[in-house]
């Protein structure tokens, strides 16, 4: 992954992941267990089911050390297999 992370934020950072995926109560735990993998933290996401309930959008503050860091997460959080997509 090539972006340009580092030229737009000063690191250490907290970033708001928004992770997209389908309509599952396991979204949510999947999601939180990837990012405890790769920086553990307290979190508290906020899930909100889309307008015909197909989809579910969690978001969540983490604290990112680096642009590697940063894009580390992006990429893992993007494997798991109910996510659709990752902002």
């Amino acid at each position: 992954m090539d972006t340009r992370f580092d030229e737009l934020l000063d690191f250490p950072t907290f970033q708001t992941f928004k992770v997209m995926g389908v309509a599952d109560e396991k979204l949510a735990s999947q999601v939180i267990a990837c990012l405890q993998e790769h920086a553990p933290g307290d979190y508290a996401p906020s899930v909100k089911p889309s307008a015909k309930g197909n989809y579910h959008s969690v978001s969540v503050s983490v604290r990112v050390t680096s642009k590697e860091h940063m894009e580390t997460i992006y990429t893992e959080l993007a494997k798991i297999e109910l996510v659709r997509v990752v902002l």
